[in-house]
């Protein structure tokens, strides 16, 4: 079970990390030409921390869940709005706002993460 913490934490940071990657690089853009605003849907999350859910079979009757971890973030434009006269759709405060909501959320997960971990040394090293 603690495995199992850690690696969704895990993906909560390759999520976090991808997202900030991407939100930089719409605001490299905002005074680009024609550039469509990008983002990391959320379905696609949601879908993979769905197929990350482990589940008991109580009887031989019920059906058997079967998933696969090896699905991808999706990175998708965003390419029905046009906020400015050149084509560009960059709102640049959405972005901004969109990348302290992502900063808060990451360095949660870095909490989390490390209370995890020292729980961990605590164990290793018998209590002490």
């Amino acid at each position: 079970m603690f495995s199992h913490t850690i690696r969704m934490l895990e993906q909560g940071l390759d999520y976090a990390a991808l997202r900030e990657k991407v939100i930089a690089n719409n605001i490299a853009n905002a005074d680009t030409p024609n550039y469509k605003a990008k983002d990391v849907q959320f379905k696609a999350e949601l879908v993979r921390a769905m197929h990350s859910l482990e589940a008991k079979r109580t009887n031989p009757k019920h059906l058997p869940f079967s998933h696969s971890m090896n699905e991808k973030f999706v990175v998708a434009t965003k390419g029905n709005l046009v906020y400015n006269h050149n084509g560009n759709n960059v709102d640049i405060d959405r972005e901004m706002s969109n990348l302290a909501e992502n900063q808060i959320y990451y360095n949660a997960l870095i909490e989390r993460l490390n209370g995890n971990l020292t729980t961990l040394k605590t164990v290793i090293r018998g209590g002490k």
